[in-house]
């Protein structure tokens, strides 16, 4: 059973739901297929710039998926996008095993933070590296941060998680402990780095976002100094926004 990483991009209109909601309904749909284990999906935020068409905030999303059907993993996820992705979009799919994924890609990821890239350049890398891409609708351009996405998931220090098992769900205080158990959290600290006790109460609150931190699935709390019922509380979501 191997790791995959599933770039998509620029899947919606203005009118449309956007990347971030399909790519949650793309990662279940699979999931109740048969193709695969979704285990994570992440929103990176990609460059704004006018030389760059986009939807409203230019992110792409990348479903991370253990499968040993890459074949029908991949026309899944083709036909999907061609099906749902919204009228004028311009949806990209890009598929890599997590292994294949080295400094190149990485590096493509961090320079479509910063730089305006061309279709031409990712085709051309991802061919370099046999890497999956495709792009699906409208210009074809969702491909340059399809690629972007797998890459800066693998190197693990950017985006914020859009799901992950019954994080949506999860509501209340909890134990650090349990967190960690019940959603994959790799680690729960403060803004500063701090790691929290185990044993330490945390309130999810109602915007509940981990983030990619040093390659671990991470939570970012502050002190509860609102009410006391808990030790820690979520970071807002002005500071998350603001780091991711």
């Amino acid at each position: 059973m191997n790791t995959y990483l599933i770039g998509i991009d620029d899947t919606d209109n203005l009118q449309s739901r956007g990347t971030g909601y399909r790519a949650r309904q793309m990662g279940l749909s699979l999931q109740q297929s048969g193709w695969g284990e979704l285990l994570g999906i992440t929103r990176h935020q990609l460059l704004v710039h006018p030389d760059i068409p986009y939807t409203s905030h230019n992110s792409s999303a990348c479903l991370e998926v253990k499968s040993d059907k890459l074949a029908g993993l991949t026309s899944f996820c083709r036909d999907f996008l061609l099906r749902e992705s919204a009228e004028g979009s311009d949806a990209g799919l890009c598929i890599a095993c997590l292994d294949r994924i080295n400094e190149e890609v990485m590096q493509w990821g961090e320079r479509a933070r910063k730089e305006v890239l061309t279709k031409e350049e990712a085709h051309l890398l991802a061919e370099k590296h046999g890497i999956f891409l495709e792009g699906l609708t409208g210009m074809r351009i969702g491909v340059i941060g399809s690629l972007a996405a797998i890459g800066l998931q693998k190197a693990g220090n950017d985006g914020r998680y859009l799901w992950l098992k019954v994080m949506r769900e999860l509501t209340g205080i909890h134990s650090a402990k349990e967190l960690l158990t019940l959603l994959r959290i790799e680690s729960i600290e403060t803004k500063q780095g701090i790691v929290v006790s185990v044993d330490d109460t945390v309130d999810v609150g109602e915007w509940f976002r981990p983030i990619r931190k040093n390659k671990k699935i991470t939570l970012i709390v502050e002190k509860n100094d609102t009410d006391g019922k808990s030790d820690w509380k979520m970071a807002s979501k002005e500071y998350i926004k603001s780091v991711t």
